[in-house]
Formats: C-alpha cells, structure tokens, sequence
C-alpha cells in the first residue's frame, strides 16, 4: 500500500469514528446532528500548514517522548487535508496529562482483585495507572524494536512503524511487563483525545481537530445550525475565547 493511501486510510478512519465524538462528550445528540453531516466536506477544507510550538517534556524522558512523537504522527498523519497529530501537539497534550490525577490514578478505585477478563463495563480491572502503563509500555516498545530492525521505534522508517503499531495493536508484539494490546490502546485514545480537546489542554492547537470535523467549539449558542445539514459559517472559539 502506498504511502499517500496508508494515510487517507488513518484519517477517513478517523472522520468516520470521531464525527459523534462531540455529542458524546456534551451529552447532546443535537451537537451529533450539527458535526456529522459537515464533517466529510470540512474536510475537503483546505488548511494551512503548521507546526505544533515549542515543547520541553516534563513527565517523559527525551527517549520516551521521541517516541510519543514517532507514534502519533502515524496514527494522525499530516496530509493535504491538514495538520496531524504532531502537528496539533498532541506530544504536549499526553505529557501534560502524565501529571494529573488521571494519570496517577488518585481519583480512580485501585483496589484489588483484578479481573482483568471480564467486560469493560464493569470497570477499569488492572493495578498500573497510566503512568505505569506508558513507562513500561514505552520501554518494552522500544525493546521490541530493537528485537525486530534492532533500532528504536523513533528511528525506524514509517512502513516499519506502521507495521510495528500494528502488531502493538493486535497483541501480537510480546512485551515483557506489560500488554502490547493495552498499551497501545492508551497511546491511541490518547492521541485522539489530544487532537479533539480544547486547545488549553496542549493538544488541538490551531484548532485544527475541530476545523476538520466542522465543530464549532466553545461557543455559546449554536442550535439555529442543527440538522441544517450545511457547513458552519463561524470560526471554532476555544475556552479562552480565541478564535481559529
């Protein structure tokens, strides 16, 4: 598969799964109505190009963070329909988040047992908060790496990183602390989280997550646009008040 199409394929996979993504997070399927019809021409939207700012990470070890960087520029690529995951920060955006209480588990119910087995429904059922699960995970990730092309992940061309997240993704990569599958379901939630937040989290800079899909943001009122079924006119505003 070509390089331009392995792309296309990330990002209408993305369209297709993000579009009620908004209502999901408002709990307002009148928000649904307003972004899924407008999502596909959004993003036929030209967009500018750019490049996420400067960025030290606190939580992550420069090791860990170059991987961060490889991963989610895969999964999110940076195409002619605009910026991608390491384009809109979301780097930024997943380190912040190693240091707050999601991250560390302190507002979570972390006592045993754990059954990791049973349905997702029935709660979070292992002992590693996020931070556990990205240190390890990180560190087995690139030991597979090494085992496979003996290079690190963030070293490796992007057909060998996309075949490697793949088998992350499938289980099939055997860690040794920890499970590919698990970890690379954080990295990926993650990441999606990053490029849809609002840009005061460190992700979506540019607002470029909502550009795509045609979401108007923070605003406080635009239910006359519902169910038009036509694009939405307005610039996406953020918490701050800054407009894209």
């Amino acid at each position: 598969m070509s390089e331009q199409k392995k792309g296309h394929s990330r990002r209408d996979f993305l369209l297709r799964t993000i579009t009620l993504a908004p209502a999901m997070a408002v709990g307002s399927s009148a928000v649904g109505a307003l972004v899924a019809p407008m999502a596909a021409s959004a993003a036929e939207q030209p967009v500018a190009p750019q490049h996420a700012r400067q960025y030290q990470p606190t939580w992550f070890t420069a090791e860990e963070f170059a991987f961060i960087r490889a991963a989610v520029a895969r999964l999110i690529p940076n195409d002619e329909r605009g910026p991608g995951a390491l384009e809109a920060g979301v780097p930024e955006f997943i380190d912040r988040q190693m240091n707050t209480p999601y991250a560390t588990g302190s507002n979570w119910y972390m006592q045993g047992p754990f059954h990791p087995d049973v349905p997702k429904e029935l709660g979070y059922q292992l002992p590693l908060v996020p931070q556990q699960i990205y240190r390890l995970g990180l560190a087995d990730a690139d030991s597979w790496s090494k085992k496979q092309h003996g290079k690190v992940f963030a070293d490796l061309s992007g057909d060998q990183q996309d075949a490697l997240l793949t088998a992350f993704e499938s289980g099939e990569a055997q860690f040794a602390q920890i499970n590919s599958k698990l970890f690379f379901s954080f990295l990926l939630q993650n990441t999606r989280e990053g490029y849809f937040s609002d840009p005061i989290h460190g992700g979506n800079q540019g607002m470029v997550g909502w550009k795509l899909i045609g979401f108007p943001g923070a605003r406080a009122d635009f239910m006359d646009w519902v169910e038009r079924g036509e694009r939405y006119p307005f610039p996406s505003v953020d918490i701050r008040g800054e407009r894209a």
